[in-house]
């Protein structure tokens, strides 16, 4: 009965495809001279090994290759995995594995972030599939979590509440019940306990943060599964930080995508959302992509999403407007710890959000808006915005953004204001998905999926052809830009049938750009609706709905 209800659990069914999915690369995926995968980053070598030491020992499994073969191969590269860990005590980060590996592996340095996420992981692989490794592996894992346990890398104080410290908490509870020390697992409980109060409070600081949100997710579920059964108020509190964490991933939630401003992201995250192997076992509602840049622990831990959470991210006929407030934690500042307001507006076909303010962040790594499309369907990326680069821009990373930015969200619309000095770089960089777009000399028109939009620029433009995206680039700022978007069906009910239409509506109705050498830049535009928005650089957030300044008020946790 137990095996007919994992059969029926369509969770257990999405992880069962990824499992095989992943298996099936890793076993025809040759080795490297030295026996490993990957050189990039030694975690994916654990990842590729457990999925494909899973899918050789599931009986029931149809795969395509040997077992024995698989399973060999799989155990090889765990062990080579494992002999990477610095294992001599009293040296700089003892307990901890290289990250980056090339050229030669062996020789390569220890570094602090592996074992944050990676030990836990190796725990609860090893409680799962320990009986049936090979001796020797079976000894070299129990080895290696002695010096994990030993190294103390975990015994750190919550002061930025962000992933680092989310994954130390974890590690506390996952290695204090491994090694029975009641005094680690009672610093984990308070860590959690404090964490939880934190951004319950006052909003999670690293907003939008992939892919270390996962990392979150990944690390409280693997210390659910550690922790004592008998430990009620523990699980509790568990249970409360995944439901929390779920219900923020779900109000930002479109079919795979990520809805609005992102405080750091990685390139295969901007401009696509790619990193989606536990929204799509949680959620299911979009195709699994062929290309997963990270695979992590997706397909082994899981924990099922409150079911109102669930209900918001899955439902979205009505449309809705998400406003929330984050204190941003700046440690070297204490004293000084700034709001930030972000605002999203979903439909059932596309979604557009952003953050008001803009702050600096860890490598400047971040995305201020976009507006973005669910993932099925789709010939390349799923995100549309603008910005002006900023500090570690590099041509192809499409991140990055300076700190010269006056945004106005509302609804369908985003405007923004670029009031860049002499000097400083003045180009405006955009991303356009695939699709059909029109030209015009100040505008584009387009039609991607079942969504129109219409994107204004203040100076001209040309466009590179990315490959899954189309590029704008324009020189000469300061300046700005417009974008508005509308699903077909709700341009249906404007009397809009077709994407000709639309378009020569909109080259109807352009925006009025006030820009010259000095400040302030102005923007006016009058949207589809109706309504009349206005931006301007002359003051703090200086822009006004239909005559009203923005009102924040209605912004919460």
């Amino acid at each position: 009965m137990e095996e007919l209800h994992k059969a029926q659990n369509p969770y257990k069914k999405r992880q069962t495809e990824l499992i095989h999915k992943i298996a099936e690369a890793a076993y025809h995926n040759p080795l490297l001279e030295s026996s490993l995968w990957f050189h990039n980053d030694v975690r994916n070598n654990f990842y590729y090994a457990s999925y494909l030491f899973a899918a050789a020992v599931d009986i029931q499994a149809e795969v395509s290759f040997d077992r024995k073969v698989a399973k060999n191969k799989a155990e090889a590269v765990l062990l080579e995995v494992l002999m990477l860990q610095n294992r001599q005590p009293g040296t700089e980060l003892y307990g901890h594995w290289p990250l980056g590996l090339h050229p030669v592996p062996r020789e390569a340095p220890p570094h602090e972030l592996p074992v944050e996420i990676m030990g836990g992981l190796m725990a609860y692989f090893f409680r799962e599939y320990g009986e049936r490794l090979s001796t020797d592996l079976q000894i070299e894992f129990q080895t290696a979590f002695i010096h994990i346990y030993n190294s103390d890398f975990f015994r750190k104080p919550v002061i930025t509440y962000g992933h680092h410290e989310a994954k130390y908490t974890a590690a506390k509870i996952i290695f204090g019940t491994l090694f029975n020390d009641v005094e680690l697992v009672e610093d984990g409980r308070r860590s959690l306990e404090e964490t939880l109060t934190y951004i319950r409070a006052k909003g999670m600081p690293e907003y939008g943060c992939l892919p270390w949100f996962w990392h979150w997710v990944q690390a409280f579920t693997c210390a659910l599964e550690f922790a004592d059964a008998e430990d009620s108020d523990l699980h509790t509190r568990l249970k409360e930080m995944l439901d929390h964490l779920w219900s923020e991933r779900a109000q930002f939630y479109l079919q795979g995508s990520w809805v609005g401003a992102h405080s750091r992201g990685w390139p295969h995250d901007v401009p696509g959302d790619a990193n989606v192997l536990h929204d799509y076992v949680q959620f299911g509602d979009f195709q699994l992509p062929e290309v997963m840049p990270r695979t992590e622990y997706a397909g082994f831990l899981f924990y099922e999403a409150p079911a109102n959470a669930r209900k918001v991210a899955l439902d979205r006929n009505i449309p809705v407007e998400v406003a929330k407030v984050t204190q941003k934690v700046i440690p070297t500042v204490p004293e000084s710890q700034p709001l930030l307001h972000s605002y999203a507006y979903i439909t059932e076909e596309y979604a557009v959000g952003g953050m008001w303010e803009r702050v600096e962040e860890f490598d400047n790594e971040q995305l201020r808006w976009t507006y973005s499309l669910p993932l099925s369907g789709l010939d390349g990326t799923n995100q549309l915005y603008f910005f002006n680069p900023g500090q570690g821009y590099n041509e192809g990373d499409l991140r990055h953004q300076s700190r010269y930015g006056e945004v106005l969200f509302h609804q369908s619309v985003v405007m923004e204001l670029y009031p860049v000095p002499f000097g400083e770089p003045n180009q405006l960089i955009g991303v356009l998905p695939k699709g059909e777009w029109l030209q015009k000399q100040r505008a584009l028109f387009g039609k991607v999926g079942n969504c129109y939009f219409a994107a204004y620029l203040s100076h001209p433009y040309e466009l590179i052809d990315r490959g899954g995206f189309i590029e704008v680039s324009a020189e000469g700022l300061p300046g700005g830009i417009v974008v508005e978007a509308v699903s077909v069906k709700d341009a249906a009910e404007l009397g809009i049938i077709r994407f000709e239409e639309f378009a020569n509506k909109m080259i109807g109705q352009p925006p009025k750009f006030s820009v010259g050498e000095t400040n302030p830049l102005q923007a006016d535009y009058t949207s589809l609706r109706g309504d009349r928005l206005q931006l301007h650089t002359g003051g703090k957030r200086a822009a006004t709905i239909n005559g009203n300044p923005i009102s924040f008020d209605k912004y919460s946790v």
